[in-house]
């Protein structure tokens, strides 16, 4: 019949896009650094191959005949994201695809070199070609009455669009501001935990914290790369993390974020494999499950109670428990994203949202991407962004053609808030559980509430009934409100 067809198709270009996946993966963790320009063929001819397949007329055909009538709620559900995307993708001509997939691969080395020599100059010319083919495809593949930054963001938030999400995001913007002040004019000194942190004895802890939110090591590794990320599905999940001797928290909570995601991949239902249906529903989604385990409950009193005592036998810290909770959740600005505390955490998003979305549009060209990135940063944060490498440099999005990624971080921050809540009404005993290092009966809810759906059920949907309610900001500024309230005397 016309939908086995379909998906039988559908499954070997998933199986193949896979690939293409652990191809981004080696480049990241093993490929030695001459082999970026041959990669980067290896990625644009995979991609034509891929795009050949994804624009086969006979999925259009498949289309038309597929009776929706006889499918279950998973396959109405690959029927809708099958189409959607093979609209999208009819619009997109083979050789923009390739193009994209070269000049992606060869600017990621581009600008882990640039970062590393903080020298935007040396990035430029990659990224506006980066940019204006991201331009090109926008065009190519937007609907009627879409903007460009709707039709990027829908390949990671099906459904949603630039006006609505500017709405909810912006609605952030005072409260953070507000609060953000008030602990700046607290005058209360929380301690920061300074010294020299073994990378062997940081990675040896990162994999403990791995097992204990959860991560299936049968089913994933755990490497060292510039950004870290996460990658796979199913049985086959990588996580990746960064050490630097001064800073332990950098690699320990960017491991319990990556968990986050990779915890949900290795518990998409299986029986859906290669299908729409059996993938993350949305990159919101999925960014709520890294942020919830990352700072509800990793960054918790609770937990932190347990990992000051870890971070005692591994390192010999003579801090106290009390002061190592504040240490963990210190409120300071400072230049780096994936460093920022869960104040300013969403502010850095807010900038970069608005920065990406004057790229597209043409109204901010990448000639004058630094000075705009140092000016906004300035009015945003009070301070002067000292180098390009804690600026407009720091984050591998751009250089991956991820335009459209970055809001999923604050829709992520606002739905794991949600999760939480519901979290804590469904598990009364989980400070006990964190305080033993436990996340078994966590994980469990989440699989139950999130995971085993995949992709079957909206976003929206999907969170309405995991919370019980239509999901708005307001549990977050609740949550920090509360915390951080407490910790800085407010």
């Amino acid at each position: 019949m016309a939908y086995d067809a379909l998906i039988a198709h559908v499954k070997q270009t998933q199986a193949l896009d896979q690939v293409g996946m652990l191809l981004e993966w080696d480049q990241e963790a093993m490929m030695p650094p001459a082999g970026t320009g041959l990669r980067a063929e290896q990625r644009g001819a995979l991609e034509a191959v891929l795009h050949a397949r994804r624009t086969d007329p006979r999925i259009g055909d498949w289309l038309a005949a597929v009776d929706e009538g006889t499918l279950d709620a998973a396959g109405r559900a690959n029927v809708d994201r099958i189409r959607r995307d093979f609209i999208r993708n009819e619009r997109m001509p083979c050789d923009l695809a390739e193009a994209i997939a070269r000049a992606t691969s060869l600017g990621h080395r581009t600008w882990a070199q640039a970062r590393e020599a903080s020298d935007f100059a040396a990035f430029q010319p990659a990224l506006t070609e980066i940019v204006n083919l991201k331009r090109q495809q926008a065009d190519a593949q937007r609907l009627d009455g879409e903007t460009r930054y709707d039709a990027l963001l829908d390949g990671f938030e099906p459904g949603m669009r630039e006006g609505p999400l500017r709405e909810v995001l912006g609605g952030l913007r005072a409260p953070l501001s507000d609060l953000r002040a008030r602990i700046a004019a607290s005058g209360r000194d929380v301690p920061e935990l300074t010294g020299s942190f073994a990378p062997d004895k940081q990675m040896a802890l990162a994999r403990e914290l791995a097992t204990v939110f959860g991560y299936d090591w049968q089913a994933g590794r755990m490497d060292l790369v510039t950004h870290p990320f996460c990658v796979g599905t199913l049985s086959d999940v990588r996580i990746t993390t960064r050490v630097d001797e001064a800073q332990p928290f950098d690699c320990l909570y960017s491991v319990i974020h990556e968990v986050g995601h990779a915890v949900y991949e290795q518990g998409v239902p299986e029986a859906h494999a290669l299908t729409p249906a059996g993938g993350h529903v949305s990159m919101g989604v999925h960014e709520s499950q890294s942020r919830l385990m990352e700072n509800q409950l990793g960054r918790s009193r609770a937990f932190c109670g347990w990992l000051h005592g870890k971070m005692v036998q591994s390192f010999g810290i003579e801090m106290g428990a009390e002061d190592f909770y504040a240490a963990v959740n210190r409120v300071a600005p400072g230049f780096i994203r994936t460093e920022a505390d869960e104040v300013h955490y969403n502010l850095h998003i807010l900038m970069r949202f608005d920065l990406e979305r004057a790229l597209l549009d043409g109204e901010l060209e990448v000639a004058d991407l630094e000075g705009a990135w140092s000016e906004r940063f300035e009015t945003d944060f009070g301070q002067v962004v000292p180098d390009a490498a804690r600026g407009v440099l720091q984050d591998v999005h751009w250089s991956a053609g991820l335009f459209g990624y970055f809001p999923t971080y604050a829709l992520g921050n606002i739905y794991a808030a949600a999760l939480h809540e519901a979290l804590r009404a469904a598990l009364p005993d989980l400070d006990a559980l964190l305080a033993k290092g436990e996340s078994g009966p966590v994980v469990t809810w989440l699989r139950e509430n999130v995971h085993s759906h995949g992709a079957i059920i909206p976003a929206p949907e999907l969170m309405e009934r995991a919370t019980g309610g239509p999901v708005t900001p307001a549990p977050l500024i609740a949550y920090l409100e509360a915390k951080f309230g407490e910790l800085y005397g407010l």
